[in-house]
């Protein structure tokens, strides 16, 4: 295999480390607030694509969009997914998860519903949208726009690159400078303290779902871009997206940035070196070995401690 043919792979799996990333940081913040994994989040992902889809369709764009066009779909696509995203996950957390909380139920009955609403999320999107798999509408010409060190970069990965680093930016700017991040941070780290300082629990675990569904949501749409859009699309997505949170450090939101870049370039890197059957075998394997020796994560660090 040729040196440019590394590249190639390289700059795929940073592609895919960034759409790993944002789904991640879904898993991680629900898990920073509550200390719920949140399983249902791989089949929010899955309804942004469909979201984007539904605008797409009916505001479709024209058969050979232009330049200024094209940004304009795209746009509207990640808009639409993102809102997708955001009330199903809205949803999610005031019919599923807000009456266990106010009942103080264990926590095996947080972890049995979250994969009882993932059940049922999958179901109703095949009821809803069909089992098949449906095609975006073309956006754009996909051609390359520039080489890095002999690896083209497409529309598609450019896109992807540069909307995910803006909203991972985004959120930790949120986090970590805003009100609302304080309030996410402070109800990670003590609940109770934070109730007593004034802080609205309900509002902040109700808004914390909602980022992290819009930007699952987001990515739905991006993903579904570059590949078709169906009713099973969020499996193993989100569950390579999860298993990034873990290797960074459930709760952290910049090691579930770190965990989705490490895994999507381990898993290109390996179907490069010895192919595709070996592509999640790589992945999870370097999943254990760290956990091995830092059982926290390569950033283990409760959201609630996070600056």
């Amino acid at each position: 295999m040729s040196l440019n043919e590394f590249w190639d792979f390289l700059v795929l799996g940073v592609v895919l480390g960034c759409l790993y990333a944002v789904i991640a940081i879904g898993y991680t913040l629900v898990y920073g607030v509550l200390q719920l994994l949140n399983f249902a989040h791989s089949e929010v992902f899955m309804f942004g694509g469909f979201g984007g889809l539904l605008a797409l369709t009916v505001w479709a764009p024209p058969a050979d969009p232009s330049g200024a066009t094209s940004v304009l779909y795209v746009v509207v696509g990640m808009l639409a997914g993102a809102a997708f995203g955001g009330v199903v996950a809205y949803g999610l957390e005031k019919v599923a998860y807000r009456p266990l909380r106010r009942r103080k139920a264990p926590r095996l009955v947080f972890l049995i519903t979250a994969i009882g609403a993932s059940f049922f999320l999958y179901n109703l999107a095949g009821k809803l949208f069909g089992r098949n798999s449906l095609a975006m509408p073309k956006l754009y010409e996909n051609d390359t726009v520039f080489s890095l060190f002999g690896a083209d970069l497409s529309v598609t990965m450019v896109l992807i690159v540069v909307s995910a680093v803006g909203m991972m930016i985004g959120l930790d700017y949120v986090v970590n400078r805003t009100k609302l991040g304080s309030g996410i941070r402070a109800v990670a780290q003590d609940p109770e303290v934070a109730s007593l300082m004034g802080v609205d629990i309900d509002k902040v675990v109700s808004r914390t779902f909602v980022i992290g569904g819009l930007l699952g949501g987001a990515a739905g749409f991006l993903f579904g871009v570059n590949n078709k859009v169906v009713y099973t699309m969020g499996f193993l997505p989100g569950i390579t997206a999860f298993a990034a949170a873990v290797l960074g450090g459930i709760g952290n939101v910049r090691g579930a940035m770190l965990g989705g870049m490490v895994l999507g370039i381990v898993e290109t890197l390996t179907v490069y070196f010895w192919g595709e059957e070996w592509r999640y075998v790589a992945g999870f394997a370097v999943l254990v070995v760290v956990l091995m020796f830092r059982p926290t994560g390569l950033l283990g660090e409760r959201l609630g401690r996070t600056a």
